[in-house]
């Protein structure tokens, strides 16, 4: 009110929405009190002059038992002694006024029967409406902020486990030998990116969950205690209203009361609805200390710093939340504005209808609007304060990170055909995959590699362009590793091991991070490892490769192999090799000695003619096909064609026809033996091949035979499912004895079935009578 000191219950209560709820409450409740008393005098009043006086004491002891509730509530913070609010004052004089008035006129029951009770019990129903519709939405408050804090404890356990994860790489990498180090390292370094993602995820979460504890303590609860205050000042104006009204009919009926009344009614007109409040606040205010902020807690298994991690691999994931948030605020923001701008709008109206009982349908219709766009409002305004807060502390950590890039335009597709993701190089596979593509470059990536493709889109492509824009994605699309530790001191390999012989460069060990953790739990545990190098290998370990045609490894072994004879003398016949790791047949390392693939020399090996020249594997169709996919190939039966690429069990096999490349399936053709060209006139290689050379002593000796000139039709006469897969079965090729029992002991020759290969950690998974173990990659060989 105009003149007099306002003083807020949100401002000056903190964190009090239950003692204020439920002082409210008993306002509320006592309604029903006052509406007893008028509904009782008007029966009574007929016998005014002997049953008032027991009325008057009757309310009398009521009143002193809720004196204290009423007053300063339920639990106040220091003991009011005698005083009283000014409505409980108030309620005495009119209590005292009464015991002095006669007898009533039969008009005047029926008034407060009719005027006074009933106008009570809906305001008491009114107002308690209200009141449990703030109730619902403090509910409400607090699950959208215990959202955010469970959010953030979510995030912390990912964080948490991710950390495990890059130290279970990390372990993996220091067991693994020379055959599969590289692939090992590789996969550390993934995964300690993706611990960098999540840990900036982390640390966000945690200026979000600030965030929103702030809001929910400085904006939102004040906010709503407020409203609890207006709606019990609103209360006590319309009580007094309501009182004021009994009086005034009891003036009109009874003259001779007309003193005492005169004074009932300015006592009520003395009751402020804010000297209730003042008196609530000075018993119940308290030295109230907001809950501390939000801190990061490093992982007990990877120390870190609170830092947000800014290299340039984190960078790309960051500059993409930055683009996402912006967005995303671009699109709440405004929502959030336009329902603040109408919940301002109905306040307004209510100040000016709430004071008048002939608008109190105006007032509920007013007043559940407001609550219902606030509870509307609720979950996009923290989603605007998440968004804000993302944005304001990715900035701060690295600045404007959106000069200079150029986002892709994804859109969310369903991939019907397995699909290679652009950014990591695997599959999207499964019929109805969902993932994304870009609108103007054709980029294509899982969902969950969405946020870590560099913003760097060229614009709009035709069919060509995407074509080779993929490939060059896809040819450097493994990120660089983030600086996580120094790295180890290596020497890089020289340059014509690195380019010879048109290999492509490989990445030198010394670019690799060093990957000692003496900062970790599971240090101490490496030490129990640095005896066993004599037993035999701890597990297949590879270093990086470089897929080499055949042509290219047979010249660079030649060379290399006469190199080193014309230093030491011929080579001695090779033996059977111990059981150590060996390199898989298709990849040869930069580097590495070449002798298994590499022709004899001349000078110590019977020089042979070669055969003539195969023109290429071929084959004929048995039966007309025609094409069911874009994959496929439409065939007549007796076509003879070029096979591309050979059954790889799925059933299908893939040639070329008039220029046509496809998909037949398998038990559609037969292979045919090859033609050959004439023999070159030319003399023979000085490293003649010696065809006949005995490889009975060498592991290589089972697949040196060919079996590719069988001429047996392939039925039946029905194509394969696509997608189809076969059983396949390896053989030990050394004895192994297990080291934990996750692994299978191995002798010499036994036979498993392949469950899963080799997927870089140099360990694949077999089955034994219904029960899958891990086993070394080369301890064994398909069969």
């Amino acid at each position: 009110m105009e003149g007099e000191e306002y003083i807020s219950f949100g401002q000056e209560l903190k964190d009090a929405f239950k003692p204020v709820n439920s002082w409210v409450q008993h306002g509320i409740a006592w309604l029903d009190d006052i509406q007893g008393f008028y509904r009782e005098r008007a029966a009574i009043e007929k016998d005014y002059a002997a049953r008032m006086g027991q009325l008057t004491k009757k309310y009398f002891e009521k009143r002193s038992t809720k004196t204290v509730a009423l007053s300063v509530g339920d639990s106040p913070q220091m003991t009011p002694g005698s005083l009283e609010s000014a409505s409980m004052t108030t309620w005495s004089r009119i209590l005292t006024a009464t015991e002095s008035l006669g007898k009533e006129h039969e008009t005047l029951a029926t008034q407060y029967s009719t005027d006074i009770a009933d106008t009570l019990k809906a305001l008491a129903d009114r107002y308690e409406d209200f009141r449990k519709r703030h109730e619902k939405l403090s509910t409400k408050m607090l699950e959208e902020r215990d959202k955010v804090y469970s959010d953030l404890k979510k995030t912390k356990a990912t964080y948490d486990t991710q950390c495990k994860a890059v130290e279970s790489a990390r372990a993996k990498t220091d067991k693994a030998m020379d055959g599969g180090k590289g692939k090992a390292e590789k996969a550390y370094s993934l995964e300690v990116a993706e611990m960098n993602n999540i840990k900036n995820t982390y640390i966000i979460a945690i200026g979000v969950a600030n965030r929103q504890k702030e809001k929910y303590y400085h904006e939102d609860l004040p906010m709503l205690i407020d409203s609890l205050q207006d709606l019990n000042e609103t209360r006590v104006i319309k009580v007094n209203n309501i009182w004021t009204q009994a009086s005034q009919l009891e003036v009109s009926a009874l003259e001779r009361c007309r003193s005492h009344l005169e004074q009932a009614i300015g006592d009520v007109a003395l009751n402020k609805p804010h000297l209730d409040s003042i008196m609530f606040i000075k018993h119940n205010a308290s030295d109230w200390q907001e809950p501390p902020e939000f801190q990061f807690e490093p992982s007990h298994i990877w120390h870190d710093t609170d830092q947000i991690v800014t290299d340039e691999y984190s960078k790309v994931y960051l500059r993409n939340l930055v683009l996402k948030s912006k967005r995303g605020l671009a699109e709440v923001k405004g929502e959030v504005d336009t329902k603040r701008r109408e919940m301002e709008g109905l306040m307004r109206s209510k100040n000016s209808v709430k004071e008048d009982e002939g608008r109190a349908q105006q007032d509920t219709d007013i007043t559940k609007g407001i609550l219902h766009i606030w509870e509307e409002m609720l979950p996009v305004d923290t989603k605007k304060v998440t968004l804000e807060t993302e944005i304001e502390l990715i900035n701060a950590a690295v600045g404007d990170l959106e000069r200079g890039s150029h986002a892709h335009k994804f859109k969310a597709v369903s991939y019907k055909i397995p699909t290679t993701c652009d950014m990591c190089g695997e599959k999207i596979l499964g019929f109805g995959s969902k993932g994304f593509d870009c609108k103007d470059c054709g980029y294509s990536c899982h969902q969950k590699c969405e946020m870590k493709v560099p913003a760097t889109c060229p614009g709009v492509l035709d069919k060509a362009a995407r074509k080779a824009y993929k490939e060059e994605a896809r040819a450097s699309m493994v990120p660089a590793t983030p600086p996580i530790a120094a790295p180890v001191a290596a020497p890089s390999p020289a340059p014509s091991e690195a380019h010879g012989n048109g290999l492509k460069p490989t990445v030198s060990r010394s670019s690799i991070p060093s990957l000692a953790r003496s900062n970790t739990t599971s240090s101490a545990m490496m030490a129990s490892y640095a005896g066993m190098g004599a037993s035999g290998p701890i597990g297949p370990i590879r270093q990086p490769t470089t897929k080499l045609t055949k042509a290219q490894a047979a010249h660079a072994a030649a060379a290399e192999l006469e190199a080193e004879e014309k230093q030491n003398g011929p080579p001695a016949m090779p033996s059977r090799p111990a059981p150590t790791p060996a390199a898989k047949p298709a990849t040869v390392a930069p580097g590495a000695p070449r002798r298994v693939l590499a022709p004899p020399p001349a000078q110590y090996v019977k020089p042979v003619e070669l055969p003539s020249t195969p023109v290429g594997p071929r084959c004929k169709m048995l039966y007309a096909y025609t094409a069911r996919d874009p994959e496929e190939l439409t065939v007549d039966a007796g076509v003879e064609m070029q096979i591309v690429e050979d059954d790889d069990g799925s059933g299908w096999i893939r040639v070329k026809h008039a220029g046509s490349e496809g998909l037949v399936p398998a038990t559609y053709i037969e292979k045919i033996t090859p033609s050959f060209t004439q023999p070159p006139t030319s003399p023979a290689p000085s490293f003649a091949l010696n065809l006949g050379r005995d490889r009975s002593d060498s592991v290589h000796s089972a697949s040196s035979t060919g079996t590719n000139n069988t001429m047996k039709k392939q039925g039946p006469k029905v194509a394969p499912k696509r997608g189809a897969k076969k059983v396949k079965y390896v053989e030990a090729l050394y004895d192994y004895e297990a080291r934990t029992d996750g692994e299978w002991d191995m002798k010499e020759g036994d036979r498993f079935v392949l469950i899963q290969p080799d997927q870089g950690d140099g360990w694949a998974d077999v089955e034994l009578n219904g029960v899958t173990k891990s086993v070394p990659a080369n301890y064994i060989q398909e069969v």
